[in-house]
Protein backbone atom coordinates (compact mmCIF):
# COMPACT_ATOMS: atom_id res chain seq x y z
CA UNK A 1 0.00 0.00 0.00
CA UNK A 2 1.52 3.50 -1.05
CA UNK A 3 1.55 6.34 1.30
CA UNK A 4 -0.78 8.41 -0.03
CA UNK A 5 -3.56 5.09 0.37
CA UNK A 6 -1.96 5.08 3.88
CA UNK A 7 -2.49 8.71 4.57
CA UNK A 8 -5.96 8.76 2.87
CA UNK A 9 -7.16 5.91 4.82
CA UNK A 10 -6.43 8.08 8.01
CA UNK A 11 -7.69 10.88 7.27
CA UNK A 12 -11.37 9.26 6.60
CA UNK A 13 -10.96 6.77 9.49
CA UNK A 14 -9.66 10.53 12.05
CA UNK A 15 -13.06 12.14 10.77
CA UNK A 16 -15.05 9.56 11.42
CA UNK A 17 -13.67 8.70 14.89
CA UNK A 18 -13.81 12.54 15.43
CA UNK A 19 -17.94 12.50 14.51
CA UNK A 20 -18.45 9.54 17.15
CA UNK A 21 -16.27 11.01 19.98
CA UNK A 22 -18.22 14.34 19.48
CA UNK A 23 -22.00 12.68 19.49
CA UNK A 24 -20.50 10.78 22.09
CA UNK A 25 -19.55 14.03 24.56
CA UNK A 26 -22.84 15.31 23.39
CA UNK A 27 -24.47 13.04 24.94
CA UNK A 28 -22.99 12.37 27.93
CA UNK A 29 -23.61 16.51 28.32
CA UNK A 30 -27.29 15.94 28.06
CA UNK A 31 -27.44 13.64 30.43
CA UNK A 32 -25.32 15.71 33.03
CA UNK A 33 -21.88 13.89 32.86
CA UNK A 34 -18.67 15.94 32.15
CA UNK A 35 -17.02 14.74 29.59
CA UNK A 36 -13.60 14.84 29.06
CA UNK A 37 -12.16 18.01 27.49
CA UNK A 38 -8.59 17.40 26.28
CA UNK A 39 -9.52 15.81 22.96
CA UNK A 40 -12.13 18.73 22.63
CA UNK A 41 -8.72 21.36 23.24
CA UNK A 42 -6.94 19.85 20.86
CA UNK A 43 -10.03 20.15 18.22
CA UNK A 44 -10.57 23.38 18.69
CA UNK A 45 -6.51 24.52 18.69
CA UNK A 46 -6.30 22.17 15.65
CA UNK A 47 -9.03 24.21 13.54
CA UNK A 48 -8.45 27.73 15.01
CA UNK A 49 -4.56 27.34 13.63
CA UNK A 50 -5.64 25.62 10.78
CA UNK A 51 -8.06 28.21 9.20
CA UNK A 52 -6.06 31.33 10.43
CA UNK A 53 -3.25 29.89 8.71
CA UNK A 54 -5.93 29.24 5.27
CA UNK A 55 -7.60 32.51 5.34
CA UNK A 56 -3.75 33.89 5.71
CA UNK A 57 -2.10 32.15 2.60
CA UNK A 58 -4.70 32.74 0.30
CA UNK A 59 -5.16 36.10 1.04
CA UNK A 60 -1.52 37.17 0.35
CA UNK A 61 -1.71 35.24 -2.88
CA UNK A 62 -4.87 37.30 -4.25
CA UNK A 63 -3.86 40.56 -2.70
CA UNK A 64 -3.03 42.55 -5.93
CA UNK A 65 -6.76 41.65 -7.21
CA UNK A 66 -8.20 42.41 -3.52
CA UNK A 67 -6.73 45.75 -3.67
CA UNK A 68 -7.99 46.34 -7.26
CA UNK A 69 -11.83 44.84 -6.65
CA UNK A 70 -12.12 47.19 -4.07
CA UNK A 71 -11.01 50.61 -5.87
CA UNK A 72 -13.39 49.96 -8.77
CA UNK A 73 -16.32 49.05 -6.16
CA UNK A 74 -16.35 52.53 -4.38
CA UNK A 75 -14.52 54.73 -6.89
CA UNK A 76 -16.42 57.92 -7.66
CA UNK A 77 -17.78 57.49 -11.39
CA UNK A 78 -17.41 60.94 -12.50
CA UNK A 79 -13.66 60.56 -11.63
CA UNK A 80 -12.72 57.55 -13.66
CA UNK A 81 -8.68 56.22 -12.24
CA UNK A 82 -9.33 52.36 -13.37
CA UNK A 83 -10.78 50.83 -15.92
CA UNK A 84 -10.51 47.08 -15.88
CA UNK A 85 -8.31 44.66 -14.55
CA UNK A 86 -4.83 44.73 -16.54
CA UNK A 87 -5.20 48.77 -16.81
CA UNK A 88 -6.19 48.84 -12.93
CA UNK A 89 -3.01 46.73 -11.70
CA UNK A 90 -0.98 48.56 -14.32
CA UNK A 91 -2.20 51.94 -13.22
CA UNK A 92 -1.37 50.85 -9.46
CA UNK A 93 2.11 49.53 -10.25
CA UNK A 94 2.72 52.89 -12.67
CA UNK A 95 1.17 55.29 -9.62
CA UNK A 96 2.14 53.30 -6.72
CA UNK A 97 4.58 51.06 -7.33
CA UNK A 98 4.82 46.92 -6.44
CA UNK A 99 4.14 48.25 -2.89
CA UNK A 100 1.00 49.96 -3.88
CA UNK A 101 -0.20 46.27 -5.18
CA UNK A 102 -0.09 45.07 -1.63
CA UNK A 103 -1.93 47.81 0.35
CA UNK A 104 -4.06 46.79 2.96
CA UNK A 105 -2.61 43.32 2.49
CA UNK A 106 -1.25 43.36 6.44
CA UNK A 107 -4.02 44.61 7.78
CA UNK A 108 -6.43 41.97 5.51
CA UNK A 109 -4.53 38.89 6.83
CA UNK A 110 -4.68 40.89 10.67
CA UNK A 111 -8.65 40.68 9.60
CA UNK A 112 -8.87 37.20 7.40
CA UNK A 113 -6.56 35.15 9.77
CA UNK A 114 -9.08 35.42 13.01
CA UNK A 115 -11.99 35.88 10.49
CA UNK A 116 -10.68 32.20 9.22
CA UNK A 117 -10.12 31.02 12.14
CA UNK A 118 -13.01 31.17 13.56
CA UNK A 119 -14.95 30.68 10.39
CA UNK A 120 -13.78 27.08 9.86
CA UNK A 121 -14.28 25.99 13.58
CA UNK A 122 -17.98 27.39 13.83
CA UNK A 123 -18.31 25.66 10.91
CA UNK A 124 -17.19 22.38 11.93
CA UNK A 125 -18.94 22.72 15.35
CA UNK A 126 -22.19 24.52 13.71
CA UNK A 127 -22.12 20.62 11.35
CA UNK A 128 -21.58 18.58 14.07
CA UNK A 129 -24.44 20.20 16.26
CA UNK A 130 -26.58 19.98 13.08
CA UNK A 131 -25.66 16.75 12.35
CA UNK A 132 -26.46 15.10 16.08
CA UNK A 133 -29.59 16.92 16.15
CA UNK A 134 -30.60 15.78 12.71
CA UNK A 135 -30.09 11.86 13.64
CA UNK A 136 -31.52 12.53 17.01
CA UNK A 137 -34.67 14.04 14.98
CA UNK A 138 -34.51 11.07 12.31
CA UNK A 139 -33.77 8.68 14.63
CA UNK A 140 -31.16 7.16 12.21
CA UNK A 141 -27.80 6.77 13.63
CA UNK A 142 -25.74 6.70 10.51
CA UNK A 143 -27.62 9.77 8.90
CA UNK A 144 -25.13 12.34 6.92
CA UNK A 145 -25.44 16.20 6.13
CA UNK A 146 -27.53 16.93 2.96
CA UNK A 147 -26.31 20.06 1.23
CA UNK A 148 -29.41 21.97 2.33
CA UNK A 149 -27.97 21.53 6.49
CA UNK A 150 -24.25 21.98 5.28
CA UNK A 151 -25.62 25.67 3.85
CA UNK A 152 -27.03 26.48 6.99
CA UNK A 153 -23.76 25.40 8.94
CA UNK A 154 -21.99 27.77 6.61
CA UNK A 155 -24.05 30.25 7.00
CA UNK A 156 -24.00 30.26 10.59
CA UNK A 157 -20.63 30.02 10.63
CA UNK A 158 -20.20 32.89 7.88
CA UNK A 159 -22.25 34.86 10.02
CA UNK A 160 -20.42 34.42 13.53
CA UNK A 161 -16.69 35.03 11.90
CA UNK A 162 -17.68 38.51 9.81
CA UNK A 163 -19.58 39.88 13.02
CA UNK A 164 -17.17 39.20 15.06
CA UNK A 165 -14.07 40.69 12.90
CA UNK A 166 -16.23 43.72 11.13
CA UNK A 167 -14.79 46.67 12.37
CA UNK A 168 -11.35 45.24 11.40
CA UNK A 169 -12.97 45.26 7.67
CA UNK A 170 -14.04 48.69 7.44
CA UNK A 171 -10.70 49.94 8.02
CA UNK A 172 -9.22 47.49 5.74
CA UNK A 173 -11.55 48.75 3.29
CA UNK A 174 -10.90 52.50 3.93
CA UNK A 175 -6.71 51.83 4.69
CA UNK A 176 -6.97 49.53 1.02
CA UNK A 177 -8.66 52.62 -0.81
CA UNK A 178 -6.13 55.54 0.28
CA UNK A 179 -3.47 56.97 -1.81
CA UNK A 180 -0.56 59.19 -1.27
CA UNK A 181 -3.23 61.80 -2.73
CA UNK A 182 -5.67 61.13 -0.33
CA UNK A 183 -6.61 63.95 2.04
CA UNK A 184 -6.41 62.45 4.93
CA UNK A 185 -4.00 59.44 5.97
CA UNK A 186 -4.99 56.31 8.60
CA UNK A 187 -1.62 55.20 9.61
CA UNK A 188 -2.43 52.33 10.77
CA UNK A 189 -5.14 49.45 11.70
CA UNK A 190 -5.47 51.00 15.03
CA UNK A 191 -5.01 54.34 14.36
CA UNK A 192 -8.31 53.59 11.24
CA UNK A 193 -10.51 52.76 14.55
CA UNK A 194 -9.39 55.33 16.88
CA UNK A 195 -10.35 57.88 14.31
CA UNK A 196 -13.28 56.07 13.40
CA UNK A 197 -14.49 55.85 16.92
CA UNK A 198 -13.72 59.12 17.94
CA UNK A 199 -15.09 61.25 14.95
CA UNK A 200 -17.82 58.66 13.99
CA UNK A 201 -18.86 56.73 16.67
CA UNK A 202 -19.06 53.40 18.16
CA UNK A 203 -21.86 52.37 15.34
CA UNK A 204 -19.66 53.74 12.35
CA UNK A 205 -17.63 50.66 12.99
CA UNK A 206 -20.44 48.90 11.58
CA UNK A 207 -21.39 50.27 8.74
CA UNK A 208 -22.76 47.92 6.04
CA UNK A 209 -23.13 45.32 8.65
CA UNK A 210 -26.56 44.50 7.75
CA UNK A 211 -25.84 43.70 3.60
CA UNK A 212 -22.64 41.97 4.64
CA UNK A 213 -25.00 39.51 6.87
CA UNK A 214 -27.41 38.94 4.56
CA UNK A 215 -24.70 38.54 1.91
CA UNK A 216 -22.92 36.28 4.15
CA UNK A 217 -25.73 33.62 3.61
CA UNK A 218 -25.09 32.49 -0.10
CA UNK A 219 -21.51 33.71 0.09
CA UNK A 220 -19.80 31.80 2.95
CA UNK A 221 -22.98 28.90 2.74
CA UNK A 222 -22.73 28.17 -0.81
CA UNK A 223 -18.66 28.02 -0.44
CA UNK A 224 -19.14 25.26 1.88
CA UNK A 225 -22.27 23.39 1.15
CA UNK A 226 -21.08 23.31 -3.17
CA UNK A 227 -17.27 22.07 -1.88
CA UNK A 228 -18.57 19.15 0.86
CA UNK A 229 -21.27 17.89 -1.48
CA UNK A 230 -19.08 18.09 -4.80
CA UNK A 231 -16.21 15.73 -2.16
CA UNK A 232 -19.00 13.61 -1.63
CA UNK A 233 -20.35 13.21 -4.79
CA UNK A 234 -16.78 12.51 -6.51
CA UNK A 235 -15.94 10.07 -3.66
CA UNK A 236 -19.62 8.25 -4.22
CA UNK A 237 -19.22 8.01 -8.04
CA UNK A 238 -15.36 8.14 -8.68
CA UNK A 239 -16.07 9.74 -12.22
CA UNK A 240 -13.33 9.31 -14.34
CA UNK A 241 -10.76 7.93 -12.14
CA UNK A 242 -10.07 11.35 -9.60
CA UNK A 243 -10.88 9.02 -6.71
CA UNK A 244 -8.56 6.32 -4.74
CA UNK A 245 -9.77 4.67 -1.91
CA UNK A 246 -11.95 7.57 -0.84
CA UNK A 247 -9.77 10.20 -0.56
CA UNK A 248 -9.20 13.13 -3.20
CA UNK A 249 -6.09 14.33 -5.03
CA UNK A 250 -4.93 18.18 -4.47
CA UNK A 251 -5.86 18.86 -7.66
CA UNK A 252 -9.42 17.58 -7.53
CA UNK A 253 -9.66 19.53 -4.01
CA UNK A 254 -8.40 23.12 -6.08
CA UNK A 255 -11.49 22.19 -8.58
CA UNK A 256 -13.88 21.36 -5.97
CA UNK A 257 -13.22 24.91 -4.21
CA UNK A 258 -12.68 27.12 -7.33
CA UNK A 259 -16.58 25.83 -8.20
CA UNK A 260 -17.68 26.32 -4.58
CA UNK A 261 -15.98 30.10 -4.67
CA UNK A 262 -17.36 31.11 -8.34
CA UNK A 263 -21.17 29.82 -7.12
CA UNK A 264 -20.88 31.60 -3.84
CA UNK A 265 -19.17 35.00 -5.47
CA UNK A 266 -21.40 35.43 -8.06
CA UNK A 267 -24.99 35.41 -6.07
CA UNK A 268 -23.59 37.67 -3.57
CA UNK A 269 -21.16 40.44 -5.22
CA UNK A 270 -24.12 43.17 -5.66
CA UNK A 271 -24.35 42.81 -1.94
CA UNK A 272 -20.35 43.08 -1.57
CA UNK A 273 -20.76 46.77 -3.39
CA UNK A 274 -23.47 48.02 -1.61
CA UNK A 275 -21.39 47.12 1.89
CA UNK A 276 -18.28 48.79 0.95
CA UNK A 277 -20.00 51.70 -0.51
CA UNK A 278 -21.50 52.02 2.64
CA UNK A 279 -18.15 51.50 4.93
CA UNK A 280 -17.34 54.68 3.40
CA UNK A 281 -19.83 56.99 4.33
CA UNK A 282 -19.18 59.48 6.87
CA UNK A 283 -15.30 59.40 6.30
CA UNK A 284 -14.05 62.94 7.16
CA UNK A 285 -11.52 64.03 3.98
CA UNK A 286 -12.29 60.52 2.61
CA UNK A 287 -9.95 59.15 -0.41
CA UNK A 288 -9.43 61.13 -3.81
CA UNK A 289 -10.34 57.89 -5.43
CA UNK A 290 -13.95 57.86 -3.42
CA UNK A 291 -14.64 61.36 -3.54
CA UNK A 292 -13.21 62.23 -6.87
CA UNK A 293 -10.56 64.78 -7.84
CA UNK A 294 -11.12 68.55 -9.19
CA UNK A 295 -14.61 70.22 -9.92
CA UNK A 296 -16.08 66.40 -9.43
CA UNK A 297 -15.12 66.44 -6.13
CA UNK A 298 -18.35 65.56 -4.16
CA UNK A 299 -19.07 63.65 -0.70
CA UNK A 300 -20.94 60.19 -0.89
CA UNK A 301 -24.31 60.09 0.78
CA UNK A 302 -25.91 56.81 1.16
CA UNK A 303 -29.05 56.91 3.70
CA UNK A 304 -28.91 52.76 4.55
CA UNK A 305 -29.23 49.75 2.41
CA UNK A 306 -31.65 50.10 0.56
CA UNK A 307 -30.91 53.70 -0.01
CA UNK A 308 -27.30 52.40 -1.78
CA UNK A 309 -28.81 49.94 -4.00
CA UNK A 310 -31.33 52.74 -5.48
CA UNK A 311 -28.38 55.67 -5.94
CA UNK A 312 -26.13 53.11 -7.57
CA UNK A 313 -28.79 51.79 -9.48
CA UNK A 314 -30.84 55.16 -10.67
CA UNK A 315 -27.01 56.75 -11.04
CA UNK A 316 -24.60 54.65 -12.65
CA UNK A 317 -27.30 51.67 -13.72
CA UNK A 318 -27.67 48.04 -12.77
CA UNK A 319 -24.18 46.99 -14.13
CA UNK A 320 -22.21 48.99 -11.02
CA UNK A 321 -23.37 46.68 -8.98
CA UNK A 322 -21.02 43.88 -10.11
CA UNK A 323 -17.92 46.35 -10.51
CA UNK A 324 -14.85 44.88 -9.74
CA UNK A 325 -16.58 41.73 -11.11
CA UNK A 326 -13.89 40.43 -13.27
CA UNK A 327 -10.68 40.89 -11.00
CA UNK A 328 -13.25 39.40 -7.83
CA UNK A 329 -13.69 36.01 -10.35
CA UNK A 330 -10.02 35.63 -11.15
CA UNK A 331 -9.20 36.59 -7.73
CA UNK A 332 -12.09 34.70 -5.27
CA UNK A 333 -11.40 30.96 -7.71
CA UNK A 334 -7.92 30.67 -6.50
CA UNK A 335 -8.15 32.40 -3.39
CA UNK A 336 -11.62 30.07 -1.98
CA UNK A 337 -9.62 26.84 -3.49
CA UNK A 338 -5.97 27.44 -1.84
CA UNK A 339 -7.83 28.64 1.38
CA UNK A 340 -9.97 25.35 1.16
CA UNK A 341 -6.67 22.89 0.20
CA UNK A 342 -4.37 24.68 2.83
CA UNK A 343 -7.06 24.51 6.16
CA UNK A 344 -6.94 20.67 5.49
CA UNK A 345 -3.71 20.19 4.99
CA UNK A 346 -2.54 21.61 7.95
CA UNK A 347 -4.92 20.30 10.00
CA UNK A 348 -3.31 16.59 8.57
CA UNK A 349 0.05 17.75 9.62
CA UNK A 350 -1.41 19.38 12.66
CA UNK A 351 -3.22 15.80 13.33
CA UNK A 352 -0.21 14.31 13.09
CA UNK A 353 2.04 15.60 15.20
CA UNK A 354 -0.69 15.33 18.15
CA UNK A 355 -0.93 11.86 17.47
CA UNK A 356 2.84 11.58 17.92
CA UNK A 357 2.88 14.02 20.99
CA UNK A 358 0.69 11.87 22.92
Amino acid sequence: MSSEDVAGKRTSETAVSTIVNLAEEAKLASEGVKAPTQAALLSIAKSLVAGGVAGGVSRTAVAPLERLKILLQVQNPHSIKYNGTVQGLKYIWRSEGFRGLFKGNGTNCARIVPNSAVKFFSYEEASRGILWFYRQQTGDENAQLTPLLRLGAGACAGIIAMSATYPLDLVRGRLTVQTENSPRQYRGIFHALSTVFREEGPRALYKGWLPSVIGVIPYVGLNFAVYESLKDWLIKTRPFGLVQDSDLSITTRLACGAAAGTVGQTVAYPLDVVRRRMQMVGWKDAASVVTGDGKSKAAIEYAGMVDTFRKTVRHEGFGALYKGLVPNSVKVVPSIAIAFVTYEVVKDVLGVEMRISD
